[in-house]
């Protein structure tokens, strides 16, 4: 971005999206901040994001896999619920054949925890 001279250009305050205040149960932090992995689908990272369209906000949830940084499911919605982030997921397991030990790392919001 420096190279070609652009830059960003904030035109609405920060959204924040996340939903940490919920009753639903919390999974421990298995990855405790190590985004390294030996191989593939050992450890996959999620986050759902949001996109200002012609058509108004939509929401993109992402899956990566943390070996190789490429993107292995998403999904888009008008809505950000938790379908958003099952249909990202489904998406992933079915590229992916699931390995056991695998470890699914996602922030602590509601979509991801219901």
């Amino acid at each position: 971005m420096r190279e070609n001279g652009i830059t960003v250009e904030r035109t609405r305050k920060f959204k924040a999206t996340t939903d940490s205040d919920h009753t639903f149960n919390i999974a421990p932090n298995l990855l405790d901040r190590d985004f390294s992995a030996t191989g593939p689908n050992r450890k996959w990272a999620s986050d759902i994001s949001y996109i200002w369209t012609r058509e108004g906000w939509l929401y993109l949830a992402v899956i990566l896999d943390l070996h190789s940084r490429r993107v292995i499911g998403w999904a888009v919605s008008r809505r950000m619920k938790r379908d958003l982030a099952i249909r990202a997921l489904k998406m992933a397991t079915a590229f992916r054949a699931r390995s056991k030990g695998c470890v699914h790392h996602t922030d602590r919001g509601s979509q991801y925890c219901s």
